[in-house]
């Protein structure tokens, strides 16, 4: 691109919209790129304080901005998801369906490091809901070089950086452990609980059996479920170091894969995550679950309702961000908390 005199510029293309902002009235390009410059528009550029302006000047070196965005756009873009039309030099990515959002935080950090270009995402591991804007990219300057692009799709790999995989319709089975619910001491309030935040993702409880705390019992109740063919079983209660609590014994003895029991989350610190050989999970959630408004299960979930598998090394991820606040009027998932 050249720069030139606006009064020099009839016939020429331009190389970047131009804006025209009037408040309360428009926020919009008055002439968009690829214009070519006519006698009538010398007025209205300069009363847009156009006194000089960039035109198109080819080099095969170059790429325009709206060019660069494509290609981070092509970077960018998994499964689920449409873009927009380049507007300014920025390209916008919104979910096709509900689903978890699923960011390669690696790759996007690479990328964003390069200077000259951006790629900014909503966090990953969360849910989104369709229509939902995920992400947006530009490069910087109104031209940037085809080398630096290049230098993106290296950083990038032959994978996109961003998914929405969708959530899946499952069947779950719930264990409710502890000797005071058993023998009816006191009210069953944590199955309620799992109830509600399972009708959220659409899963159906298809079964559901409350146990004392006798380890073995605990075990044939899982195994039993995983049998019946549940996509996943849930244990509640149980969970702690206290003598009487057996839940991680009896989900260790079903021999399914412990990917942690304990994680950097509070609430949830003794939230216990497993896999069968097959990859179902089993789950062993805390008393605070109970309670708690927003904990690990929270966190953890639209992960396991969209078979992303939850890693040893993605729970330890966690603790920044880990600690909830506890605030009064509870705005989860915008805020701090899992990010």
């Amino acid at each position: 691109m050249k720069l030139m005199k606006t009064t020099d510029s009839v016939g020429q293309v331009l190389c970047h919209d131009v804006m025209q902002i009037i408040k309360g009235v428009t926020k919009d390009a008055a002439f968009r790129k690829g214009h070519v410059i006519q006698e009538e528009d010398i007025p209205v550029l300069l009363s847009l304080g156009k006194d000089h302006i960039y035109v198109w000047e080819n080099d095969e070196s170059m790429l325009h901005e709206n060019d660069g965005a494509k290609i981070l756009e092509e970077i960018c873009h998994g499964q689920g998801m449409t873009a927009s039309e380049p507007k300014e030099g920025k390209i916008e990515l919104t979910a096709d369906h509900d689903g978890v959002f699923v960011v390669n935080t690696e790759k996007l950090n690479a990328i964003n490091s390069l200077g000259e270009i951006m790629i900014a995402a909503r966090h990953g591991g969360f849910a989104v809901h369709k229509g939902d804007k995920l992400a947006g990219m530009r490069v910087i300057p109104l031209v940037i070089k085809k080398e630096k692009m290049e230098e993106a799709r290296a950083a990038a790999g032959d994978r996109p950086l961003l998914d929405v995989i969708p959530f899946k319709k499952k069947k779950y089975g719930l264990v409710t452990t502890g000797n005071e619910v058993f023998y009816g001491r006191i009210e069953d309030t944590f199955s309620p609980v799992i109830q509600e935040k399972m009708d959220e993702f659409g899963a159906s409880m298809a079964a559901h059996v409350i146990l004392n705390d006798d380890h073995e019992k605990i075990t044939a109740a899982i195994d039993q479920m995983l049998d019946d063919g549940m996509d996943m079983v849930i244990c509640t209660g149980g969970m702690s170091v206290d003598p009487d609590d057996r839940t991680p014994l009896a989900i260790k003895n079903t021999g399914a894969d412990i990917v942690s029991y304990g994680a950097p989350v509070l609430p949830g610190a003794m939230f216990l995550l497993a896999y069968t050989k097959d990859g179902r999970p089993i789950m062993g959630l805390p008393g605070c679950v109970m309670y708690a408004k927003r904990t690990i299960f929270d966190l953890v979930l639209p992960n396991i309702m969209a078979d992303v598998p939850v890693t040893a090394k993605r729970l330890a991820e966690y603790g920044e961000g880990g600690l909830c606040l506890g605030c009064k009027e509870c705005t989860f998932p915008n805020c701090s908390f899992g990010k």
